[in-house]
């Protein structure tokens, strides 16, 4: 959770390697292998009260959200959407609480639901649900790397010096993909 204090908008990788993206339909969101697409930021919002939790936001300013829909009839994952959300009426479907892996994260939800990237064919390719991972075969679905794209205002005035001693923004770590000459935080 530390990582996502400092940062002020990040981008997903999942374990296909492609970036959790805001569809241009402003309502879904999928998969994409074009990570240096400003539809691939996520604004970085901690949740009033609640240290433990953030809500992501697309470039269209809607929020990543874990819906009760089902996205296929007889499955259990959920479908995952942009939603608006009054300043006033938030509700705890756009509250996500990263759980770190190793040098990954997990986003869980109010339901104890993960934010999930699936595989395979066609309807299930580059599509993204939440759902609790039954087996072991997916359970590296629900990590997802987690790129800085840009730090809050308070630590952007901080020197990278300082920076470069919290051990989770190591220089040879992978959650300190700040800035690389592909993906700066001026292109996004």
């Amino acid at each position: 959770m530390e990582f996502f204090t400092k940062a002020a908008a990040v981008r997903l990788r999942s374990h296909l390697d492609k970036y959790l993206i805001a569809d241009e339909n402003e309502e879904s969101v999928r998969q994409s292998r074009k990570g240096s697409s400003p539809r691939v930021k996520w604004i970085v919002e901690i949740v009033d009260g609640k240290n433990n939790l953030i809500r992501l936001k697309s470039c269209y300013g809607k929020y990543l959200t874990a819906t009760d829909t089902p996205f296929l009839l007889g499955m259990t994952g959920k479908k995952i959407l942009q939603t608006h959300q009054s300043i006033k009426k938030f509700d705890s479907s756009t509250e996500w609480e990263p759980i770190r892996d190793g040098f990954q994260v997990r986003l869980k939800n109010w339901e104890g639901k993960f934010l999930r990237a699936n595989g395979a064919t066609p309807p299930w390719r580059n599509s993204v649900t939440h759902d609790v991972p039954h087996r072991s075969a997916t359970l590296n679905w629900a990590l997802w790397d987690v790129d800085l794209v840009d730090l809050t205002e308070n630590d952007r005035s901080s020197s990278f010096s300082s920076l470069s001693e919290d051990p989770v923004y190591s220089p040879t770590s992978p959650w300190s993909t700040m800035a690389s000459p592909k993906f700066s935080s001026s292109q996004v």
